[in-house]
């Protein structure tokens, strides 16, 4: 098995891991264009692991024009074996309040501006996505959130939206009533893609307030969303650090199967694939295309 590295996907609010050491930035150059940063790679508690700002830093690239595809394909050729994604998101539910922690299991897809695939004409795959995240790195989650404490639901529907303006009240309301627990714009395509690169993916959703279908929603201020993304920031953080022992002491290949999402998703004939689409998903694809 491969040297066990883990990603880092961080959202809005986290630009930095606590107790990294050994640290760089690095560009790392991928064929789908420029991913949003550069990836800084360095050791927790002896494990490798590699961070990546979602939105670059300062927060520079809004969620539609992030390139999910390098910053994938960029992760997969730096060795990232599973990633953890951190994202803000509203609360959709009352008895998520700004501060909890969601360990996301599914997805709705509402966006469409984006590009959604590595794969297209000249070579055909279709993974399956009914369990949409690693129930494996999940359970990790889980339990490192507990061990501290941490305001934790495990399981929750994320519902993400094309943005960047939030939702309006009828909107809201009718993702609330198809039992969605958060809202957010970041999450899809990143775990579509993240399966097609056999790689784990896990969500961590830190609700930073009510989206609007809340009656107090609009006495919420810009200061106090704010002071909520720097105290979830602070949680992710020892989040992270509680959770790297874990990942690092589950040795073998992933129970859940992520790790050979590919073997039965390729359509296309070995005979009718484009050449130049091969050599592109080289990182991606480059096990099963041998």
């Amino acid at each position: 098995m491969a040297e066990r590295v883990i990603g880092i996907i961080g959202g809005s609010g986290l630009y930095s891991i606590d107790g990294l050491v050994d640290t760089r930035w690095e560009t790392v150059e991928s064929p789908f264009g420029q991913p949003s940063d550069q990836l800084l790679t360095g050791t927790l508690d002896g494990q490798k692991l590699v961070f990546l700002p979602r939105h670059g830093r300062g927060h520079r690239i809004p969620p539609t024009e992030v390139n999910y595809r390098a910053n994938i394909d960029a992760l997969k050729r730096a060795g990232v074996t599973e990633i953890l994604s951190v994202s803000a998101v509203g609360s959709l539910k009352a008895e998520l309040p700004p501060g909890t922690f969601v360990i996301v299991d599914q997805f709705i897809d509402r966006t469409f501006a984006r590009e959604k695939s590595f794969f297209g004409t000249g070579l055909v795959a279709h993974v399956g996505m009914g369990h949409p995240v690693c129930g494996r790195l999940g359970g990790h989650l889980h339990a490192a959130a507990s061990s501290l404490n941490l305001a934790v639901q495990k399981g929750g529907t994320y519902l993400v939206m094309e943005g960047p303006q939030f939702s309006t009240q009828a909107e809201s309301n009718l993702y609330r009533s198809w039992g969605c627990d958060v809202i957010g714009m970041t999450n899809m395509p990143e775990a579509k893609l993240a399966r097609e690169a056999e790689m784990c993916y896990a969500t961590v959703a830190m609700v930073t307030d009510y989206d609007c279908w809340h009656p107090d929603h609009d006495h919420v201020t810009v200061d106090s969303i704010i002071a909520t993304l720097h105290a979830n920031a602070d949680n992710a953080r020892a989040l992270i650090k509680a959770v790297t022992p874990l990942l690092s002491r589950d040795h073998g290949p992933c129970s859940k199967g992520c790790n050979h999402a590919l073997e039965t998703a390729l359509i296309t004939a070995p005979e009718a694939r484009d050449p130049a689409i091969k050599a592109k998903l080289d990182a991606v694809a480059g096990r099963v295309l041998k």
